[in-house]
C-alpha cells in the first residue's frame, strides 16, 4: 500500500481525509511467535590428558526448557583443555556444563564434568560432577587410568605400563542423527588405553607418541602418554544444540530443519532468540 499522506486544515490540530481514502478497520495479527519451550544439550569441552587421560566435558540434557519470545538468552561454547588442565564451562541460558577434568601427572588427576584419570605414581582417579559425568581411573605404575565419560567411569590401569580405558559417552538424536558426545580419553602406557566409545570422541592413549586429542565439538577427554617427558592430547571443544519442534521460530547458531525439528547447533559463542509476534494493517 503506498505512503498515505494527511492535509493539515486551518483548525489547529483537526486532520482531514483525503478524497477517496478509507480508514483501515483493524490490524491482522500475523503469527510469527517462536518456541515457548525447547529440548537441550550443553556439552562442556573435554580435559587435556597428561599419563592419565582426561575426562570428557559435563554433559546435560533435557526436554521442555521453559522459555520467553524476543527474550535473548546467551550460548557459551567452552574449549578443551591442555595437558593436565581442564576443559571450559559450556553454558545455555541458566544451564551450566562443567568442563572435564586434567588427566593425573605424577599422581591424581582433576575433577570436573568427568573426572580425569590418575598418573603414573598409581595416582588416583577424580570424580565427574553429579547429573554431568562419572569419574577417571587409577594410574598404576608407569601407566595412566582412563578418563570419565558421561556414559561411564574410566577403568583404572590393569598393570604396570598399561593404561585404563576411557569411560563410555552419550548418544544423542538433537544433531538430527545419533551422535555419541563427552567420551573419556584412553589412558598412556606401553600398552595404551583406547578412548571412551572406541576411541571417539575420546582419544585414545599413548606411548611417547603424538598425543591424540578429544574430537571436536564433542568434548572429548585427551588421551594420556605413557612417557614422563611427554605432554598427552588436548580436550575437545563443547557443543550447545537447542531444537524444538515445527517450523523456524527462533534465531542463532546454525540452523537445519530435520524430522520435523528445528535445530540450532552452536560450535561457538553466540544468542538464542525466539521470535516475537508482529502486526500488519489490513
Amino acid at each position: 500500500m503506498s505512503a498515505i499522506k494527511f492535509i493539515k486544515s486551518n483548525k489547529v490540530g483537526k486532520l482531514i481525509r483525503p478524497s477517496g481514502f478509507t480508514f483501515p478497520t483493524g490490524l491482522n495479527n500475523i503469527s510469527l511467535a517462536g518456541p515457548t519451550s525447547v529440548d537441550y544439550l550443553v556439552v562442556a569441552g573435554g580435559g587435556g590428558g597428561y599419563i592419565g587421560a582426561a575426562g570428557a566435558g559435563g554433559f546435560r540434557t533435557a526436554s521442555g526448557f521453559g522459555i520467553v519470545n524476543g527474550t535473548t538468552y546467551g550460548v557459551t561454547v567452552g574449549g578443551g583443555g591442555t595437558p593436565a588442565g581442564n576443559g571450559n564451562d559450556s553454558i545455555f541460558s541458566s544451564i551450566t556444563s562443567t568442563g572435564g577434568g586434567g588427566g593425573g601427572t605424577g599422581g591424581a588427576a582433576n575433577s570436573g564434568g568427568s573426572g580425569g584419570g590418575g598418573g603414573y605414581t598409581s595416582g588416583s582417579g577424580a570424580p565427574g560432577t553429579p547429573g554431568q559425568g562419572n569419574a577417571g581411573g587409577n594410574g598404576s605404575a608407569n601407566s595412566g587410568g582412563g578418563g570419565g565419560g558421561a556414559g561411564g567411569s574410566g577403568t583404572s590401569a590393569p598393570s604396570a605400563h598399561v593404561g585404563g580405558t576411557g569411560g563410555g559417552g552419550t548418544a544423542s538424536p538433537y544433531s538430527s542423527t545419533p551422535v555419541t558426545y563427552a567420551g573419556g580419553g584412553g589412558g598412556g602406557g606401553t600398552n595404551q588405553g583406547s578412548g571412551g566409545s572406541a576411541g571417539s570422541p575420546g582419544g585414545n592413549g599413548s606411548n611417547n607418541a603424538t598425543p591424540v586429542a578429544g574430537a571436536p565439538n564433542t568434548g572429548g577427554g585427551g588421551g594420556g602418554n605413557g612417557s614422563g617427558q611427554a605432554a598427552g592430547g588436548n580436550g575437545g571443544s563443547g557443543i550447545v544444540i537447542v531444537r524444538y519442534s515445527g517450523a523456524q521460530g527462533a534465531g542463532g547458531g546454525n540452523y537445519l530443519s530435520s524430522g520435523g525439528y528445528s535445530i540450532h547447533t552452536f560450535t561457538g559463542d553466540g544468542n538464542f532468540s525466539s521470535n516475537t509476534i508482529s502486526f500488519s494493517v489490513n
